[in-house]
Protein backbone atom coordinates (compact mmCIF):
# COMPACT_ATOMS: atom_id res chain seq x y z
CA UNK A 1 0.00 0.00 0.00
CA UNK A 2 3.15 2.33 0.78
CA UNK A 3 3.68 1.77 -3.12
CA UNK A 4 0.44 3.34 -4.26
CA UNK A 5 0.22 5.97 -2.19
CA UNK A 6 3.72 7.36 -3.12
CA UNK A 7 2.75 7.16 -6.79
CA UNK A 8 -0.34 9.31 -6.69
CA UNK A 9 1.63 12.23 -6.97
CA UNK A 10 4.24 11.03 -9.34
CA UNK A 11 2.22 10.40 -12.30
CA UNK A 12 -1.46 10.43 -11.19
CA UNK A 13 -2.79 10.96 -14.31
CA UNK A 14 -6.33 12.21 -14.97
CA UNK A 15 -8.33 9.66 -16.67
CA UNK A 16 -7.96 6.02 -15.57
CA UNK A 17 -4.78 6.25 -13.32
CA UNK A 18 -5.57 8.83 -11.21
CA UNK A 19 -8.55 6.88 -10.44
CA UNK A 20 -7.00 3.34 -9.85
CA UNK A 21 -4.47 5.37 -7.30
CA UNK A 22 -7.03 7.66 -5.60
CA UNK A 23 -9.49 4.61 -5.23
CA UNK A 24 -6.94 2.72 -3.87
CA UNK A 25 -5.81 5.24 -1.32
CA UNK A 26 -6.25 8.90 -0.77
CA UNK A 27 -4.58 11.14 -2.21
CA UNK A 28 -1.47 12.93 -0.44
CA UNK A 29 -2.65 17.08 -0.15
CA UNK A 30 -0.49 18.78 -2.80
CA UNK A 31 1.75 21.53 -2.07
CA UNK A 32 3.48 24.20 -3.81
CA UNK A 33 7.13 23.69 -2.35
CA UNK A 34 9.02 20.72 -2.93
CA UNK A 35 11.38 18.71 -0.49
CA UNK A 36 14.48 20.36 -1.50
CA UNK A 37 17.21 22.16 0.40
CA UNK A 38 16.97 25.80 1.46
CA UNK A 39 19.04 26.56 -1.93
CA UNK A 40 15.80 26.42 -3.22
CA UNK A 41 16.09 29.87 -4.70
CA UNK A 42 19.15 29.52 -5.48
CA UNK A 43 21.06 32.43 -7.74
CA UNK A 44 20.69 32.64 -11.15
CA UNK A 45 22.98 30.65 -13.67
CA UNK A 46 24.72 33.94 -14.62
CA UNK A 47 25.80 33.88 -10.58
CA UNK A 48 27.12 30.12 -10.26
CA UNK A 49 30.49 28.76 -10.98
CA UNK A 50 31.48 29.07 -14.36
CA UNK A 51 34.72 26.67 -16.22
CA UNK A 52 36.74 29.34 -15.75
CA UNK A 53 36.78 30.04 -12.51
CA UNK A 54 35.51 26.56 -10.92
CA UNK A 55 38.44 24.13 -10.18
CA UNK A 56 38.82 21.44 -13.20
CA UNK A 57 38.64 18.49 -10.72
CA UNK A 58 35.50 20.30 -8.23
CA UNK A 59 32.27 19.23 -8.29
CA UNK A 60 31.56 22.66 -9.34
CA UNK A 61 34.45 22.34 -12.29
CA UNK A 62 32.52 19.01 -13.47
CA UNK A 63 29.31 20.75 -13.25
CA UNK A 64 30.70 23.72 -15.21
CA UNK A 65 31.79 21.19 -18.05
CA UNK A 66 28.28 19.77 -17.96
CA UNK A 67 26.82 22.62 -18.77
CA UNK A 68 29.42 23.77 -21.13
CA UNK A 69 28.56 20.64 -22.90
CA UNK A 70 25.23 20.67 -23.07
CA UNK A 71 25.55 24.26 -24.31
CA UNK A 72 27.41 23.12 -26.92
CA UNK A 73 24.48 20.58 -27.94
CA UNK A 74 21.87 22.92 -27.36
CA UNK A 75 19.18 24.83 -30.00
CA UNK A 76 17.45 28.20 -28.79
CA UNK A 77 13.77 28.10 -28.80
CA UNK A 78 12.27 31.01 -30.39
CA UNK A 79 9.29 31.15 -28.85
CA UNK A 80 6.71 28.17 -27.57
CA UNK A 81 3.47 30.19 -28.88
CA UNK A 82 1.98 28.48 -31.94
CA UNK A 83 2.23 31.04 -35.69
CA UNK A 84 5.27 32.88 -36.80
CA UNK A 85 8.76 31.61 -38.47
CA UNK A 86 9.74 28.60 -37.37
CA UNK A 87 13.04 28.48 -38.88
CA UNK A 88 14.20 27.48 -35.06
CA UNK A 89 12.32 23.86 -35.22
CA UNK A 90 14.39 23.31 -38.33
CA UNK A 91 16.73 20.99 -36.04
CA UNK A 92 13.73 19.83 -34.12
CA UNK A 93 12.51 18.22 -37.59
CA UNK A 94 15.94 16.86 -38.62
CA UNK A 95 15.89 15.36 -34.82
CA UNK A 96 12.83 13.69 -35.51
CA UNK A 97 13.96 12.64 -39.09
CA UNK A 98 11.61 9.89 -40.98
CA UNK A 99 10.05 8.21 -37.50
CA UNK A 100 6.39 7.79 -38.16
CA UNK A 101 5.57 8.40 -34.35
CA UNK A 102 6.91 11.23 -32.65
CA UNK A 103 5.87 10.94 -28.73
CA UNK A 104 6.01 14.42 -27.37
CA UNK A 105 5.59 14.64 -23.49
CA UNK A 106 4.58 17.09 -20.85
CA UNK A 107 6.15 17.67 -17.44
CA UNK A 108 2.84 18.35 -16.17
CA UNK A 109 -1.10 18.39 -17.16
CA UNK A 110 -1.59 21.66 -16.64
CA UNK A 111 0.82 24.02 -18.07
CA UNK A 112 0.25 26.60 -20.59
CA UNK A 113 3.72 26.54 -22.71
CA UNK A 114 3.24 22.54 -23.22
CA UNK A 115 0.35 22.61 -24.47
CA UNK A 116 1.32 25.70 -26.99
CA UNK A 117 3.99 24.32 -28.18
CA UNK A 118 2.60 20.86 -28.83
CA UNK A 119 0.46 22.91 -31.53
CA UNK A 120 3.44 24.97 -32.52
CA UNK A 121 5.50 21.68 -32.94
CA UNK A 122 2.26 19.66 -35.36
CA UNK A 123 2.02 23.11 -37.39
CA UNK A 124 5.12 22.55 -37.94
CA UNK A 125 5.34 19.00 -38.55
CA UNK A 126 2.40 18.87 -40.57
CA UNK A 127 3.44 22.26 -42.91
CA UNK A 128 7.28 21.19 -43.06
CA UNK A 129 7.20 16.97 -42.24
CA UNK A 130 4.19 15.59 -43.57
CA UNK A 131 2.26 14.41 -40.20
CA UNK A 132 -1.45 13.90 -40.33
CA UNK A 133 -2.30 12.80 -36.95
CA UNK A 134 -2.76 14.45 -33.60
CA UNK A 135 -2.51 11.85 -31.31
CA UNK A 136 -3.65 12.33 -27.32
CA UNK A 137 -3.65 10.68 -24.49
CA UNK A 138 -7.66 10.69 -24.35
CA UNK A 139 -10.12 7.99 -24.93
CA UNK A 140 -10.79 6.50 -28.29
CA UNK A 141 -14.21 7.53 -28.27
CA UNK A 142 -13.45 11.13 -27.34
CA UNK A 143 -11.25 11.34 -30.37
CA UNK A 144 -13.19 9.99 -32.76
CA UNK A 145 -16.03 12.49 -31.71
CA UNK A 146 -13.10 15.86 -31.94
CA UNK A 147 -12.12 14.03 -35.71
CA UNK A 148 -15.52 13.96 -36.65
CA UNK A 149 -15.84 17.58 -36.04
CA UNK A 150 -12.80 18.55 -38.13
CA UNK A 151 -13.66 16.30 -41.28
CA UNK A 152 -16.52 19.54 -41.02
CA UNK A 153 -19.20 17.47 -39.10
CA UNK A 154 -21.04 20.25 -37.45
CA UNK A 155 -20.37 22.28 -34.18
CA UNK A 156 -17.40 24.50 -33.22
CA UNK A 157 -14.11 24.19 -31.55
CA UNK A 158 -15.02 25.49 -28.17
CA UNK A 159 -18.26 23.39 -28.16
CA UNK A 160 -17.16 20.46 -29.37
CA UNK A 161 -13.54 20.74 -26.43
CA UNK A 162 -16.14 20.94 -23.62
CA UNK A 163 -18.27 18.08 -24.62
CA UNK A 164 -14.86 15.80 -25.11
CA UNK A 165 -12.39 17.32 -23.01
CA UNK A 166 -14.73 17.68 -19.80
CA UNK A 167 -13.27 17.50 -16.67
CA UNK A 168 -9.92 16.36 -17.64
CA UNK A 169 -6.28 18.65 -17.80
CA UNK A 170 -6.87 19.64 -21.96
CA UNK A 171 -9.93 21.29 -21.51
CA UNK A 172 -8.34 24.42 -22.13
CA UNK A 173 -8.05 27.31 -24.26
CA UNK A 174 -5.02 26.14 -25.77
CA UNK A 175 -6.60 22.89 -27.08
CA UNK A 176 -9.60 25.13 -28.51
CA UNK A 177 -6.78 26.59 -30.45
CA UNK A 178 -5.29 23.51 -31.83
CA UNK A 179 -8.49 22.47 -33.14
CA UNK A 180 -9.74 25.32 -34.61
CA UNK A 181 -6.27 25.38 -36.37
CA UNK A 182 -6.85 21.60 -37.61
CA UNK A 183 -10.37 22.63 -38.85
CA UNK A 184 -9.20 25.25 -40.92
CA UNK A 185 -6.40 23.60 -42.18
CA UNK A 186 -8.62 21.25 -43.65
CA UNK A 187 -11.15 23.38 -44.91
CA UNK A 188 -7.91 25.52 -46.43
CA UNK A 189 -6.47 21.98 -47.68
CA UNK A 190 -8.84 19.24 -48.53
CA UNK A 191 -6.35 17.49 -50.10
CA UNK A 192 -4.07 17.38 -46.93
CA UNK A 193 -6.38 16.57 -44.48
CA UNK A 194 -5.27 15.92 -40.76
CA UNK A 195 -6.87 13.90 -38.33
CA UNK A 196 -7.23 13.83 -34.62
CA UNK A 197 -7.31 10.52 -32.52
CA UNK A 198 -7.77 9.39 -28.86
CA UNK A 199 -5.55 6.14 -27.89
CA UNK A 200 -6.53 5.54 -24.19
CA UNK A 201 -9.12 3.43 -23.24
CA UNK A 202 -12.81 4.70 -22.57
CA UNK A 203 -12.88 7.10 -19.57
CA UNK A 204 -14.32 9.12 -18.05
CA UNK A 205 -16.71 7.23 -20.48
CA UNK A 206 -16.61 4.97 -23.44
CA UNK A 207 -20.16 6.55 -24.39
CA UNK A 208 -23.16 5.03 -26.20
CA UNK A 209 -21.77 6.20 -29.59
CA UNK A 210 -19.12 3.67 -29.76
CA UNK A 211 -21.42 0.60 -29.12
CA UNK A 212 -23.88 2.11 -31.51
CA UNK A 213 -20.72 2.03 -34.31
CA UNK A 214 -20.22 -2.06 -33.58
CA UNK A 215 -24.20 -3.05 -33.36
CA UNK A 216 -24.91 -0.70 -36.41
CA UNK A 217 -22.02 -2.32 -38.78
CA UNK A 218 -22.75 -5.71 -37.52
CA UNK A 219 -26.60 -5.21 -38.06
CA UNK A 220 -25.57 -4.54 -41.71
CA UNK A 221 -23.33 -7.12 -42.67
CA UNK A 222 -24.19 -10.29 -40.25
CA UNK A 223 -28.00 -9.55 -39.33
CA UNK A 224 -27.73 -13.00 -37.55
CA UNK A 225 -25.08 -12.51 -34.84
CA UNK A 226 -26.80 -9.22 -33.90
CA UNK A 227 -29.40 -10.41 -31.37
CA UNK A 228 -26.49 -12.64 -29.37
CA UNK A 229 -23.97 -9.51 -29.86
CA UNK A 230 -27.01 -6.75 -28.65
CA UNK A 231 -27.25 -9.27 -25.43
CA UNK A 232 -23.86 -9.11 -24.17
CA UNK A 233 -23.56 -5.53 -24.78
CA UNK A 234 -27.14 -5.20 -22.67
CA UNK A 235 -25.65 -4.94 -19.53
CA UNK A 236 -22.21 -3.06 -20.29
CA UNK A 237 -23.81 0.30 -22.17
CA UNK A 238 -23.32 2.99 -22.22
CA UNK A 239 -20.38 3.04 -19.83
CA UNK A 240 -20.61 6.85 -18.90
CA UNK A 241 -18.80 6.55 -15.17
CA UNK A 242 -15.74 4.85 -14.76
CA UNK A 243 -15.56 6.04 -11.37
CA UNK A 244 -19.17 4.41 -10.27
CA UNK A 245 -18.18 1.74 -11.98
CA UNK A 246 -14.72 0.86 -9.85
CA UNK A 247 -16.97 0.81 -6.77
CA UNK A 248 -19.01 -2.18 -8.24
CA UNK A 249 -17.64 -5.62 -6.71
CA UNK A 250 -14.74 -7.36 -8.81
CA UNK A 251 -16.40 -10.07 -9.65
CA UNK A 252 -19.02 -8.64 -11.22
CA UNK A 253 -16.59 -6.20 -13.02
CA UNK A 254 -14.57 -9.55 -14.09
CA UNK A 255 -17.62 -11.07 -15.67
CA UNK A 256 -18.48 -8.03 -17.27
CA UNK A 257 -15.20 -7.95 -19.05
CA UNK A 258 -15.70 -11.68 -19.89
CA UNK A 259 -18.88 -10.47 -21.99
CA UNK A 260 -17.13 -7.55 -23.51
CA UNK A 261 -14.49 -9.93 -24.75
CA UNK A 262 -16.83 -12.92 -26.29
CA UNK A 263 -18.28 -9.39 -28.21
CA UNK A 264 -15.01 -8.56 -29.84
CA UNK A 265 -14.49 -12.61 -30.53
CA UNK A 266 -18.28 -12.21 -32.34
CA UNK A 267 -17.67 -9.47 -34.33
CA UNK A 268 -13.72 -10.10 -35.45
CA UNK A 269 -14.72 -13.71 -36.11
CA UNK A 270 -16.45 -12.61 -39.82
CA UNK A 271 -13.03 -12.17 -40.90
CA UNK A 272 -14.11 -12.71 -44.41
CA UNK A 273 -16.19 -9.44 -44.44
CA UNK A 274 -13.09 -7.74 -45.11
CA UNK A 275 -12.98 -3.91 -45.94
CA UNK A 276 -12.55 -0.93 -43.64
CA UNK A 277 -15.81 -1.08 -42.51
CA UNK A 278 -14.62 -4.23 -40.67
CA UNK A 279 -11.57 -3.20 -39.74
CA UNK A 280 -13.12 -0.43 -37.68
CA UNK A 281 -15.64 -1.92 -36.61
CA UNK A 282 -13.50 -4.62 -34.81
CA UNK A 283 -11.47 -2.02 -33.81
CA UNK A 284 -14.28 -0.46 -31.84
CA UNK A 285 -15.46 -3.49 -30.14
CA UNK A 286 -11.30 -4.16 -28.84
CA UNK A 287 -11.53 -0.95 -27.16
CA UNK A 288 -14.69 -1.73 -25.47
CA UNK A 289 -13.45 -4.86 -24.34
CA UNK A 290 -9.99 -3.87 -23.23
CA UNK A 291 -11.47 -1.00 -21.47
CA UNK A 292 -13.59 -3.27 -19.65
CA UNK A 293 -10.64 -5.52 -18.74
CA UNK A 294 -9.01 -2.61 -17.02
CA UNK A 295 -11.51 -1.99 -15.41
CA UNK A 296 -11.92 -5.20 -13.72
CA UNK A 297 -8.93 -4.85 -11.72
CA UNK A 298 -8.70 -5.29 -7.79
CA UNK A 299 -8.29 -1.99 -6.46
CA UNK A 300 -6.75 -3.70 -3.05
CA UNK A 301 -4.32 -5.98 -4.78
CA UNK A 302 -0.90 -3.59 -5.81
CA UNK A 303 0.10 -6.62 -8.52
CA UNK A 304 -3.32 -6.31 -10.25
CA UNK A 305 -3.25 -2.38 -10.23
CA UNK A 306 0.21 -2.52 -11.52
CA UNK A 307 -0.74 -5.04 -14.84
CA UNK A 308 -3.62 -3.06 -15.16
CA UNK A 309 -1.51 0.21 -15.95
CA UNK A 310 0.92 -2.13 -17.79
CA UNK A 311 -2.14 -3.07 -20.36
CA UNK A 312 -3.16 0.71 -20.83
CA UNK A 313 0.15 1.54 -21.96
CA UNK A 314 0.08 -1.70 -24.08
CA UNK A 315 -3.00 -0.70 -25.13
CA UNK A 316 -2.16 2.80 -26.15
CA UNK A 317 0.60 1.91 -27.97
CA UNK A 318 -1.57 -1.12 -29.87
CA UNK A 319 -4.22 2.08 -30.38
CA UNK A 320 -1.26 4.02 -32.27
CA UNK A 321 0.26 1.22 -34.11
CA UNK A 322 -3.03 0.30 -35.07
CA UNK A 323 -4.11 3.74 -37.09
CA UNK A 324 -0.42 4.09 -38.20
CA UNK A 325 -0.70 1.34 -40.08
CA UNK A 326 -4.20 1.25 -41.20
CA UNK A 327 -3.99 4.82 -42.57
CA UNK A 328 -0.37 5.54 -42.76
CA UNK A 329 -0.60 8.35 -41.37
CA UNK A 330 2.53 10.29 -39.75
CA UNK A 331 1.73 10.88 -35.94
CA UNK A 332 2.11 13.27 -33.13
CA UNK A 333 1.28 11.16 -30.22
CA UNK A 334 0.72 13.78 -26.99
CA UNK A 335 1.02 12.72 -23.62
CA UNK A 336 2.46 12.84 -20.17
CA UNK A 337 6.49 12.50 -20.26
CA UNK A 338 6.17 8.71 -18.18
CA UNK A 339 4.04 7.75 -21.07
CA UNK A 340 6.26 8.85 -24.06
CA UNK A 341 9.37 8.02 -22.87
CA UNK A 342 11.19 4.97 -22.33
CA UNK A 343 10.61 5.18 -18.36
CA UNK A 344 8.45 6.28 -15.58
CA UNK A 345 9.63 8.28 -12.31
CA UNK A 346 7.99 4.88 -10.66
CA UNK A 347 8.90 1.68 -12.48
CA UNK A 348 7.57 -0.35 -9.74
CA UNK A 349 3.84 0.89 -10.62
CA UNK A 350 4.49 1.26 -13.98
CA UNK A 351 6.95 -1.28 -15.32
CA UNK A 352 6.42 -0.85 -19.54
CA UNK A 353 5.74 2.53 -20.63
CA UNK A 354 3.70 3.17 -24.03
CA UNK A 355 7.25 5.12 -25.20
CA UNK A 356 8.90 1.86 -24.62
CA UNK A 357 6.46 -0.63 -26.14
CA UNK A 358 6.06 1.89 -29.45
CA UNK A 359 10.39 1.32 -29.79
CA UNK A 360 10.71 -1.77 -29.45
CA UNK A 361 8.32 -2.39 -32.68
CA UNK A 362 8.71 0.72 -34.43
CA UNK A 363 12.74 0.76 -33.81
CA UNK A 364 13.95 4.46 -35.21
CA UNK A 365 10.34 4.80 -36.66
CA UNK A 366 9.83 6.33 -32.99
CA UNK A 367 11.41 9.08 -31.38
CA UNK A 368 10.27 10.17 -27.84
CA UNK A 369 10.64 13.97 -26.96
CA UNK A 370 10.24 14.90 -23.63
CA UNK A 371 10.15 18.07 -21.72
CA UNK A 372 11.35 19.62 -18.61
CA UNK A 373 10.60 22.86 -16.77
CA UNK A 374 12.95 24.93 -14.00
CA UNK A 375 10.14 26.55 -12.37
CA UNK A 376 6.31 28.26 -12.25
CA UNK A 377 2.94 27.09 -12.02
CA UNK A 378 0.60 24.70 -13.57
CA UNK A 379 -2.41 23.06 -12.43
CA UNK A 380 -3.53 20.29 -10.45
CA UNK A 381 -5.81 19.19 -7.74
CA UNK A 382 -5.97 18.19 -4.06
CA UNK A 383 -6.69 15.02 -4.84
CA UNK A 384 -7.33 12.33 -7.86
CA UNK A 385 -10.73 11.42 -7.63
CA UNK A 386 -12.40 14.63 -6.88
CA UNK A 387 -11.93 18.46 -7.33
CA UNK A 388 -11.18 21.42 -9.52
CA UNK A 389 -8.03 22.02 -11.35
CA UNK A 390 -6.25 24.93 -9.94
CA UNK A 391 -2.57 26.02 -9.95
CA UNK A 392 0.32 25.41 -8.08
CA UNK A 393 3.48 27.13 -7.99
CA UNK A 394 7.07 25.63 -7.56
CA UNK A 395 9.98 28.44 -7.03
CA UNK A 396 13.21 27.40 -9.27
CA UNK A 397 14.50 24.21 -9.25
CA UNK A 398 17.48 23.67 -6.44
CA UNK A 399 21.10 22.33 -7.15
CA UNK A 400 20.72 18.58 -7.47
CA UNK A 401 17.93 18.18 -9.93
CA UNK A 402 17.81 17.89 -12.83
CA UNK A 403 16.54 21.29 -14.18
CA UNK A 404 18.89 23.01 -12.43
CA UNK A 405 21.86 22.30 -14.25
CA UNK A 406 19.71 22.73 -16.83
CA UNK A 407 18.71 25.77 -16.65
CA UNK A 408 22.31 27.61 -16.04
CA UNK A 409 22.71 27.21 -20.14
CA UNK A 410 22.43 30.25 -21.49
CA UNK A 411 19.33 30.46 -23.93
CA UNK A 412 16.53 31.21 -21.86
CA UNK A 413 14.33 27.89 -23.53
CA UNK A 414 15.81 25.32 -25.82
CA UNK A 415 15.90 21.93 -26.99
CA UNK A 416 18.64 19.35 -27.71
CA UNK A 417 18.92 15.69 -28.91
CA UNK A 418 19.96 13.37 -26.25
CA UNK A 419 21.74 10.63 -28.14
CA UNK A 420 24.15 12.94 -29.75
CA UNK A 421 25.55 15.45 -26.79
CA UNK A 422 29.49 15.30 -26.13
CA UNK A 423 30.15 12.42 -23.58
CA UNK A 424 30.43 14.16 -20.68
CA UNK A 425 26.85 15.65 -21.12
CA UNK A 426 25.59 11.78 -21.34
CA UNK A 427 27.63 10.42 -18.45
CA UNK A 428 25.25 13.28 -16.58
CA UNK A 429 22.13 12.83 -18.54
CA UNK A 430 22.36 8.62 -17.61
CA UNK A 431 22.13 9.09 -13.54
CA UNK A 432 18.88 9.41 -12.18
CA UNK A 433 18.02 13.02 -9.97
CA UNK A 434 15.45 14.46 -8.75
CA UNK A 435 12.95 16.59 -11.67
CA UNK A 436 9.56 18.35 -11.34
CA UNK A 437 6.76 16.43 -12.54
CA UNK A 438 3.34 16.64 -11.82
CA UNK A 439 0.73 14.64 -12.62
CA UNK A 440 -3.17 15.19 -11.74
CA UNK A 441 -1.81 15.82 -8.40
CA UNK A 442 1.67 17.31 -7.23
CA UNK A 443 3.62 15.41 -4.05
CA UNK A 444 6.63 17.26 -3.97
CA UNK A 445 7.80 15.05 -0.47
CA UNK A 446 10.28 13.57 -2.04
CA UNK A 447 10.35 14.36 -5.45
CA UNK A 448 10.78 11.63 -8.31
CA UNK A 449 13.92 10.92 -9.99
CA UNK A 450 14.35 10.14 -13.50
CA UNK A 451 18.28 9.55 -15.70
CA UNK A 452 16.75 11.84 -18.82
CA UNK A 453 19.16 10.61 -21.34
CA UNK A 454 17.80 7.27 -20.59
CA UNK A 455 14.19 8.37 -20.92
CA UNK A 456 13.76 10.45 -23.76
CA UNK A 457 15.86 10.63 -27.54
CA UNK A 458 14.95 14.59 -27.24
CA UNK A 459 14.56 16.72 -24.64
CA UNK A 460 13.18 20.40 -24.47
CA UNK A 461 13.68 22.73 -21.90
CA UNK A 462 11.54 25.60 -20.24
CA UNK A 463 13.20 28.27 -17.69
CA UNK A 464 9.74 29.03 -16.73
CA UNK A 465 6.05 27.66 -17.44
CA UNK A 466 2.85 28.94 -16.12
CA UNK A 467 -0.56 27.56 -15.51
CA UNK A 468 -3.05 27.26 -18.57
CA UNK A 469 -5.90 28.66 -19.60
CA UNK A 470 -9.25 27.89 -18.58
CA UNK A 471 -11.81 27.26 -20.98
Amino acid sequence: MTRLRKTTGRRGLPVLTAVVVAMALPAPVASAAPAVPAASTAPAASAAPTAATAPAGSAEGRDAAVVRALERAAHPLRSTEPGGRTADLRALGAMVGGAKVVGLGEATHGSHEFFAMKERVFRYLVEERGFTTFALEMSWSAGLRIDEYLQGGEGDARRIAAETLAGSPWEREEFVSLISWMREHNRRHPDRRVHFMGDDLGAPGLGDHIFERVTSSVRKTRPEALPRLTGLYAGLRPFDDVFAYLRKPVAERKQNAARAQEALDLVAAHRDAGGEEYAWTVQHARNIAQTFTFAALDLADPASVTAAERLRDQVMADNVLWWQRRTGHRILLSAHNGHVGYLSTDPAMYPRTQGAVLRDLLGRDYAAIGFSFAGGSFLTKDTSLDGEWKPVSVPPAAPGMNEHTLDRVRHRDFYLDLRTVPASARTWLDRARPVYDAGSVFTPDPLPTLALGRAYDVLVHLHRVREAEKL
